[in-house]
């Protein structure tokens, strides 16, 4: 059986996985990537907000996506069914960091990024599957990896990054997993080509259309003229829809009276997936010689498009202490990983929380703006979720519950007047 040794076995090659390998490469650490699918392949979390780009550009990632010209997306505009739209404008929001970011096709997203990583030498084995690690007392592991012909072999680590995304192979192989304390929602999506686009914004604007508190559909427009369109609800909703997944998603393009006209009769580009339950946890981040990031520690929900900001965050700020780690310095993975990290979580949590108990909705879509207030969820919703000089993050848990509230009494009271 062939065995290798590295200083730093990153499993899973999309945005944190490579991402943690820029920056421990560049290190003068000896990286593998070891990555299941071959490259391009198709997954969810088209949609960015601008906090990642930080990261990108921190590890010199940045140039090469630019190159790829993705669609610029500035903001996002959420509507409701009782024709009320709020829009936000990333760069009206609390606070410095980017106001712009992309809308992508993760195929082409996460393949431009393993081209430069592979350009700069980082070794990324492709369809390569992680079957079982063991670990020392001293944090060392044994990986043993299978690949398409079924031939084993075992790459020695002294430290392990899980960036595995939905596989979420550690926290399987550990017993890491636990319930999440999110809402139970699936999703149900697919691309097309959008031939009826829109000249203008109106064509590329990401746009989530809010059928009911539990229901919405998303809409993102790529550059390359296609269209990724998806539901969200709860599970056993979409689950009440008959016939084949095409069949569902037809059915419930027609709850969209903004967006049926536009994709009813284009022909999907592949038979819609479904995935079930979404949200994920875990009971730890990181343990004696590993690091779970991105999605294979927590996935929240897709409303707010936090998924691959999480990723790169986790994904950046462990690369740098596992280098600090390896030159012999002192880590407290707990405070400097662990608890940074489920910080910010729990400020998204809180939103996505709200979203579904109809708070946050409630503010989106009342009736008078307050654009200070604005200009802070603004920034949340940007990514913005460390930066303490903003009140909706400061006081995260209970400032929605209290403007929706006062949102609420001023529309009681223009009732009665």
């Amino acid at each position: 059986m062939q065995q290798e040794k590295v200083d730093v076995l990153v499993i899973g090659a999309g945005p944190s996985g490579s991402v943690a390998s820029a920056y421990l490469h560049k290190q003068g650490l000896k990286v593998k990537v070891v990555e299941k699918s071959k490259f391009p392949r198709f997954v969810i979390g088209e949609s960015l907000i601008p906090r990642c780009m930080d990261n990108f550009e921190a590890v010199g990632l940045l140039d090469c996506l630019k190159a790829m010209n993705f669609e610029v997306k500035g903001g996002a505009r959420f509507m409701n069914n009782k024709g009320v739209v709020c829009n936000f404008d990333f760069s009206k929001k609390h606070g410095n960091g980017w106001d712009w970011t992309w809308q992508v096709p993760r195929a082409d997203f996460d393949k431009a990024l393993t081209d430069e990583l592979q350009s700069w030498g980082v070794d990324i084995a492709f369809q390569q599957e992680v079957t079982a690690v063991d670990f020392s007392e001293d944090g060392t592991s044994v990986t043993t990896i299978k690949d398409i012909d079924g031939n084993e072999s075992t790459v020695q680590a002294k430290f392990i990054v899980d960036s595995s995304g939905f596989g979420r192979v550690l926290p399987r192989l550990l017993d890491l997993e636990k319930p999440s304390e999110i809402p139970k929602h699936s999703s149900i999506f697919t691309h097309v080509e959008d031939v009826k686009r829109p000249e203008g914004e109106e064509g590329t604007i990401i746009t989530f259309d809010v059928i009911d508190t539990d229901t919405w559909l998303w809409v993102i427009p790529f550059s390359n003229g296609s269209t990724s369109i998806g539901y969200v609800g709860k599970t056993e909703y979409l689950e009440s829809f008959e016939g084949t997944n095409t069949e569902k998603l037809q059915q419930m393009m027609k709850l969209s009276s903004y967006y049926f006209d536009r994709f009813d009769g284009v022909d999907y580009t592949f038979e819609p997936r479904m995935i079930k339950n979404i949200a994920k946890s875990v009971k730890q981040l990181c343990g004696k010689g590993y690091v779970l990031t991105g999605n294979s520690a927590e996935f929240l929900d897709p409303v707010f498009s936090s998924g691959v900001t999480f990723a790169v965050e986790s994904a950046h700020l462990a690369s740098q202490l596992i280098t600090k780690e390896l030159k012999g310095e002192k880590v407290d993975w707990q405070t400097e990983y662990n608890d940074y990290m489920i910080e910010g979580v729990n400020v998204f949590s809180t939103y996505v929380k709200e979203w579904y108990t109809g708070n946050l909705q409630t503010i989106f879509f009342h009736s008078t703006e307050n654009p200070v207030i604005k200009e802070q969820i603004c920034a949340v919703l940007a990514g913005y979720v460390w930066d303490k000089t903003n009140p909706f993050v400061k006081k995260h848990n209970r400032l929605v519950k209290t403007v929706a509230h006062i949102a609420d009494m001023e529309m009681e009271a223009k009732k009665d007047s």
